[in-house]
């Protein structure tokens, strides 16, 4: 019997559902990105994180967070590659519980446990 997915934490929801290749673009297929995909390249590549960092404001393991981050980054490949729509909907992710980062639609507020985290390993050179 295989252990049940923990749903991972996800500050803000996508703006837009998907992407697709340009109009006069030919484009076969979709590719479907989950949130919590979708969430972990958000943390990354656009805000910067360490694997580690991303790890702990989705409250999940570093080691899933590179599960999830090679999936998404091969996704992505795909549908730039192979001229693919892009959605990006589902995944085991639950929204975070401060109001404030959802109606922002930026960072979360709740960092207590990131700022510990950067405090804890912070290199004092």
């Amino acid at each position: 019997m295989s252990r049940p997915q923990k749903c991972r934490r996800v500050c803000t929801l996508p703006r837009c559902g998907g992407f697709r290749p340009m109009e006069d673009a030919p484009w076969s297929g979709t590719v479907t990105l989950g949130v919590d995909e979708y969430e972990v390249i958000r943390l990354i590549d656009l805000e910067g994180l360490t694997q580690e960092q991303c790890a702990v404001q989705m409250e999940v393991a570093r080691t899933t967070v590179t599960g999830i981050y090679l999936s998404a980054r091969r996704k992505l490949a795909q549908a730039l590659v192979e001229r693919k729509a892009l959605a990006v909907e589902g995944g085991h992710y639950r929204l975070c519980d401060g109001g404030e980062c959802r109606r922002r639609g930026h960072g979360c507020p709740k960092k207590q446990k990131l700022e510990a985290f950067h405090r804890e390993n912070r290199s004092d050179l």
